[in-house]
């Protein structure tokens, strides 16, 4: 199956110089976790989650009014809407991320989450299994006890 099956189309985006309340206020309005930062050719250039906003805004007292693209990762991981869903989640789990925005060319067209994995696909175990996987990646010293099923 290839992503291009599983993606979500519709991809909220917003420019680098967004402020970050901004963004947070779309993410409560769209009821999203993400929003992909964008130039004036609607390229990718940061990538924002409500983690990101969490922890580098609120938790270190940054001001709201601050552009996006300053607590943004860059530069984006994305897939191509050609790639396998087993590539697509070898490429999340090796770069520890929990979306991939999908590019055709240099052109945004889609974005695939873990819930598009799981979901979607109906794979519950790969979803899980690449969860855990970017978990444990993005936690070292840490460990999670699978109770197995």
């Amino acid at each position: 199956m290839q992503i291009r099956e599983v993606m979500t189309e519709s991809v909220v985006t917003a420019p680098p110089d967004c402020p970050v309340r901004a963004v947070a206020e779309i993410m409560r309005e769209r009821n999203i976790g993400s929003v992909v930062l964008v130039d004036d050719d609607g390229r990718p250039v940061g990538f924002v989650t409500d983690r990101d906003l969490a922890v580098s805004v609120l938790a270190d007292g940054r001001d709201p009014a601050e552009p996006a693209e300053g607590h943004a990762t860059s530069p984006v991981v994305t897939g191509n809407p050609d790639m396998t869903v087993e590539q697509a989640a070898e490429l999340m789990v090796s770069h520890g991320v929990r979306r991939l925005p999908v590019l055709d060319g240099e052109r945004l067209i889609g974005i695939v989450t873990l819930d598009d994995l799981a979901v979607r696909t109906g794979d519950l175990e790969l979803a899980q299994r690449i969860t855990a996987e970017i978990t444990r990646a993005s936690m070292p010293g840490f460990y999670f006890h699978d109770r197995g099923g």
